[in-house]
């Protein structure tokens, strides 16, 4: 079944495979800053040069006037099926952080990570709840957890499964695990060198989880907002970061909340302060979706959060480094979410600069995995 889902799903593709190619004369956002008429060069799935050098080959791609920069991640996704890595790569969004599914099927989905025409994914496996608590809803079995003693052996079986990082969920509309739980579950994270991530929606629970050592959040609060004193206590903490993912919070308030238009509308404003307050504050924000949740796509979607980000007024150049380079600095992947020479060539060539206007990040032009060029 699974070589007759990827014949149906490849049959309409293009790819156009490339030892090497410089990319000439075109506006660099390497990950950090913007790097104005350079050549990019591209050998073997690498960036081996980045500037007025001689060109070492003859395949070149005219950038004149355009804009390269970093593959895209989204930080916040559940992957059921290799159709949405298809979708996300032919977006540009190269990279996905899977944040609660099927472990068995998150490691299949895992060995096509360098498949040219899907995005990688990296994955939390199961996140850590409690029994009838949110993520068992959804028709798998997932382990769960009662007490802080369960932490050591779920943290255990998580790391045997090959998780790239451990999400915990505190989330009170339904039964959840404590925070003296997730404390725990956070110690053995950290004890096994990965990153604690944590679903919250109230802005108490996030402050707590973050004075019990998370080192991020998959969601933002959208309760009310956090008091100053609750926000000075956070920002105390070191590489610290958000994942908002403001798209499906206002999107589920009307689809499933029963709230207005007029009522999502305040809520998006609530939290674009919040996002805004966090930036200020030095707190990384990190682009996410949550798809497939409020019908949301693994793909272009992705641009609607960035828009949210820059409407909350986040510098543009910023919020073009929390779907890239931020990311991969978050979680500690090495080699990917910069254009430097020694990386993977995981790229975008845009015909419009976003950092004018992030809605130009509709105008990609190409797309390159491992330097392989991506065509539809």
């Amino acid at each position: 079944m699974r070589s007759i889902i990827y014949i149906i799903l490849f049959a309409g593709f293009g790819l156009q495979a490339q030892e090497s190619f410089v990319i000439t004369n075109v506006t660099v956002f390497d990950g950090e800053k913007v790097l104005e008429n350079q050549n990019i060069t591209v050998a073997s799935g690498k960036i081996i040069a980045i500037g007025q050098d001689e060109l070492t080959t003859e395949t070149t791609v005219d950038g004149t006037g355009k804009f390269v920069m970093p593959a895209l991640t989204n930080s916040h996704v559940h992957v059921f099926n290799v159709l949405g890595l298809a979708q996300a790569a032919q977006a540009g969004v190269l990279n996905v952080f899977d944040m609660h599914g099927m472990e068995t099927l998150q490691g299949v989905l895992k060995e096509q990570r360098d498949n040219p025409k899907l995005a990688t994914l990296y994955n939390a496996g199961f996140a850590a709840t409690a029994a009838g608590g949110h993520g068992t809803q959804f028709g798998f079995p997932v382990p769960t957890l009662e007490k802080p003693e369960d932490a050591d052996q779920w943290v255990t079986d998580r790391v045997a499964a090959g998780v790239d990082y451990i999400k915990i969920i505190v989330e009170p509309w339904k039964n959840t695990i404590s925070h003296e739980t997730a404390k725990a579950i956070i110690e053995e994270t950290h004890i096994n060198d990965k990153v604690a991530v944590v679903h919250i929606s109230k802005a108490e629970d996030a402050h707590q989880v973050f004075l019990n050592g998370a080192d991020g959040l998959v969601h933002l609060w959208w309760d009310n907002q956090m008091t100053e004193a609750q926000m000075e206590a956070i920002t105390a903490r070191e590489n610290i970061f958000v994942i908002p993912t403001v798209l499906t919070t206002v999107l589920m308030q009307e689809l499933f909340m029963g709230k207005s238009k007029e009522e999502a509308g305040e809520l998006k404003n609530m939290m674009l302060t919040e996002i805004k307050r966090l930036h200020d504050a030095g707190i990384t924000i990190l682009a996410g979706t949550d798809p497939p949740n409020a019908n949301i796509n693994m793909g272009t979607d992705l641009y609607k959060e960035l828009a949210y980000l820059s409407e909350a007024g986040i510098p543009n150049l910023e919020v073009l480094k929390s779907a890239t380079s931020y990311p991969m600095d978050k979680f500690r992947i090495a080699n990917k979410g910069y254009l430097k020479k020694g990386y993977v060539a995981d790229m975008l060539l845009l015909s419009k600069n976003p950092i004018d206007d992030i809605k130009n990040m509709e105008s990609i032009e190409m797309i390159w995995k491992n330097g392989v060029l991506l065509t539809k």
